[in-house]
């Protein structure tokens, strides 16, 4: 079986983070704590594998709040990998600094850019980064002609498409975003890679 050429491949991510119900506690940030991602062959319009890692926060921990959007708990959190090994992971594994990847809004590209500065963990994604990143979910309402920008669960209803999964667990909703690329590449509406 023949193996798609790396500028086939685009990595769909969806990030869970640490996030309070009002302000954070004092001294704490929003810290990445689950990176799920979605691997897209795009000439076969397929999803070809789902992967999820965890990531430990240093600077913040969940919050019972957090706990009920996500169904992640700082117990299981504590047993990820640093910020660190998750972009080392992203970059050696998954092909993340010369691979395209998308993201549903620009909420994901822009909390990978500040936790990588915070960090000081080289940015995973290569750049420039408006080269590389494609928001899904503004394709999506030019596609669709929508004069506001759709959650995913919403517009994954409005594709006629199927919630798989737990939304807000970020496995889970890089998949279901994939299925989004995907409608999309079958309408045409996709955006070609970058040259």
């Amino acid at each position: 079986m023949a193996h798609p050429s790396p500028a086939a491949l685009l990595n769909v991510i969806d990030l869970e983070a640490t996030c309070w119900d009002g302000q954070p506690p004092p001294g704490s940030v929003s810290e990445i704590i689950e990176i799920g991602l979605t691997v897209v062959d795009v000439p076969a319009a397929r999803r070809i594998s789902r992967h999820r890692i965890l990531v430990r926060p240093t600077r913040s921990s969940v919050s019972a709040f957090c706990t009920e959007l996500t169904g992640l708990t700082q117990a299981e959190v504590r047993q990820g990998v640093t910020f660190a090994e998750a972009c080392r992971i992203l970059t050696e594994e998954h092909g993340a600094a010369g691979r395209p990847w998308a993201s549903w809004g620009e909420y994901d590209r822009r909390q990978f850019a500040r936790q990588s500065q915070a960090d000081g963990v080289l940015y995973p994604f290569g750049y420039p980064t408006e080269r590389t990143h494609t928001n899904a979910k503004a394709v999506f309402a030019t596609a669709y002609g929508l004069p506001k920008k759709p959650g995913m669960a919403q517009a994954l209803h409005l594709a006629g498409l199927p919630l798989e999964g737990r939304h807000h667990r970020g496995e889970d909703d890089a998949w279901n975003i994939a299925a989004l690329v995907l409608d999309l590449l079958a309408r045409n509406a996709w955006p070609s890679a970058p040259a």
